[in-house]
C-alpha cells in the first residue's frame, strides 16, 4: 500500500545525519562519520535518495560509481546500489519499489549492482546473485600440508596500516583478472584500514601479512583459547594463495582460522586431510542486474559458441525482450530481435549466469529457465563459464 506524500527526492546536505541514524536503527551498526565521507566521494549528485515523513528519514538508498571486472578482463561502469533502508515504522507501504523505481531512472550504465543484506529481497527487481561465497573453518591445529605441496616463502610480518600503497597495488592486478572485481579508490583503502574499534567485532586490531604478489589481513577473537578471522586474502598467483595460507596455518596458538573464499579455492586439496577444511555456510555475494542486456552481453568473453534467442522477462522496469545472441570465437553479438525465442528465463536468472557463478542447467532443472531443447541449454553452460572463478572484489 503506498502512502500519499511520501515520495523519493534528492537527499540534502541536511539529510545524512538522519540517513546515518536510519542506518544505524535497521542494521544495528553505527556508521563512523569519517567512514561515511569516504564512500560519499563514489556517491555523485543525484545518485542517493530519501523519503521523509516530515521531519524525519523514512527510507532511503543510493549507488556508487564503481567499475566492475567481467569475464574476459573488460571493466565496466557500475552502478552499485548501496545504503538501501525502509524505517521499520513504514514497512509494507511501497516505499522500497517507489525509491527503486526513481533511483533506476537514474541509472545509465550498462549493469547495476548491489549486495543483499536478506536474500529474498532483490529478485522481483531484477537482481540475481552473480558470485557465491563459501565460509570456512579450518583446524589449523591438524592442518598439514601435503609433502608435494609448494612452498614458496617469501611472506613478511607488516603493520597494515603502513602498506596501503602495496595492497592496493596487488589488489589491482587481483581485479583485473578476477570476474567481479572492482576498483577500490584510496578513500576505500584509507577507511578500511583506519581500522576503527566499531569494526573489530570484538576481535583484535588488523595484523598482516604481505607477500610480493598477495596480502592476508586478519584478526584474532577470543580470550583462550584465540582463533583467526581473515577479513581479506587476496592473491594475484597461486604461489601466492599457497604461502600465505602456510603462515596463517603457522599461527601455533590459534585454534581455528575463519575465512570466506568461493567455492574453487585449492586449500583442501594442498593439505593431507581436507576435512581439515570445513564449510559453514555457503552464500551469496554480489548480485547483478544487467540494464543494458546487449551492451552487457557483448562487453564479456564465452568458452563455447552458440546461436540463441533469449526472452527476458522483467516485471519491475519492462526492459527485457527477445534478443539474438550469437557467440562466436569467445565474442557475442547481442541484438533485439521479434524471432521466437528458444531459451525463456527471468531477468533475475540472467543477472545470475552473467559471471559465470551459477549453471543453466540447474536453473532449468529449477522451471526458472525453459526451452525445448535441453542441449542448447548445456551449450549455454558451456559458453557462459568462465576460468576464472568469480568473486566480489569487496562489499558495498
Amino acid at each position: 500500500m503506498s502512502v500519499p506524500g511520501l515520495s523519493p527526492r534528492s537527499v540534502s546536505d541536511d539529510d545524512w545525519p538522519h540517513m546515518l541514524r536510519l542506518d544505524a536503527t535497521n542494521f544495528g551498526h553505527v556508521t563512523d562519520p569519517a567512514a561515511l565521507s569516504a564512500w560519499r566521494t563514489l556517491i555523485h549528485d543525484g545518485a542517493a535518495l530519501v523519503v521523509a515523513d516530515g521531519p524525519d528519514v523514512v527510507a532511503q538508498s543510493s549507488f556508487l560509481d564503481l567499475q566492475l571486472t567481467v569475464p574476459g578482463g573488460a571493466v565496466l561502469p557500475v552502478a552499485g546500489i548501496t545504503w538501501v533502508s525502509v524505517a521499520p515504522t513504514h514497512r509494507r507501504r511501497g516505499l522500497l519499489r517507489s525509491m527503486f523505481t526513481d533511483l533506476h531512472d537514474r541509472i545509465t550504465t550498462p549493469i547495476a549492482a548491489l549486495t543483499a543484506s536478506e536474500g529474498g529481497i532483490y529478485g522481483r527487481f531484477g537482481y540475481g546473485p552473480a558470485t557465491v561465497r563459501h565460509e570456512w573453518s579450518v583446524d589449523r591445529r591438524v592442518a598439514l600440508f601435503r609433502s608435494d605441496a609448494p612452498d614458496p616463502g617469501g611472506v613478511r610480518i607488516v603493520t597494515p596500516a603502513e602498506r596501503v600503497d602495496e595492497f592496493a597495488a596487488i589488489h589491482d592486478r587481483w581485479r583485473r583478472s578476477t570476474p567481479g572485481g572492482l576498483v577500490r579508490p584510496r578513500a576505500l583503502w584509507d577507511d578500511l584500514l583506519a581500522d576503527r574499534d566499531e569494526d573489530r567485532a570484538g576481535g583484535s586490531a588488523l595484523f598482516g601479512f604481505l607477500h610480493a604478489d598477495g596480502y592476508v589481513l586478519y584478526r584474532t577473537h577470543g580470550s583462550g583459547p584465540r582463533h583467526v578471522r581473515v577479513v581479506e586474502l587476496t592473491a594475484a598467483t597461486a604461489e601466492a594463495h599457497v604461502a600465505l595460507w602456510r603462515a596463517l596455518c603457522g599461527l601455533d596458538l590459534m585454534e581455528r582460522i575463519e575465512a570466506g573464499t568461493h567455492p574453487a579455492d585449492p586449500l583442501p586439496y594442498l593439505l593431507t586431510d581436507a576435512r581439515t577444511v570445513r564449510t559453514t555456510a555457503a552464500t551469496d555475494e554480489l548480485w547483478l542486474r544487467l540494464m543494458d542486456i546487449p551492451a552487457a552481453l557483448q562487453a564479456r568473453t564465452y568458452a563455447h559458441d552458440v546461436s540463441v534467442v533469449l526472452e527476458v522477462d522483467d516485471a519491475f522496469r519492462r526492459n527485457g525482450g527477445r534478443f539474438a545472441l550469437q557467440i562466436r570465437d569467445g565474442r557475442g553479438v547481442c541484438t533485439a530481435t521479434d524471432a521466437a525465442p528458444d531459451i525463456v528465463l527471468g531477468h533475475d536468472v540472467l543477472g545470475s549466469l552473467y559471471l559465470g557463478a551459477h549453471r543453466a542447467t540447474a536453473f532449468a532443472a529449477a522451471n526458472r529457465l525453459r526451452a525445448n531443447d535441453s542441449e542448447l541449454v548445456r551449450d549455454i553452460d558451456r559458453a557462459f563459464v568462465s576460468d576464472v572463478p568469480a568473486q566480489l572484489g569487496f562489499p558495498f
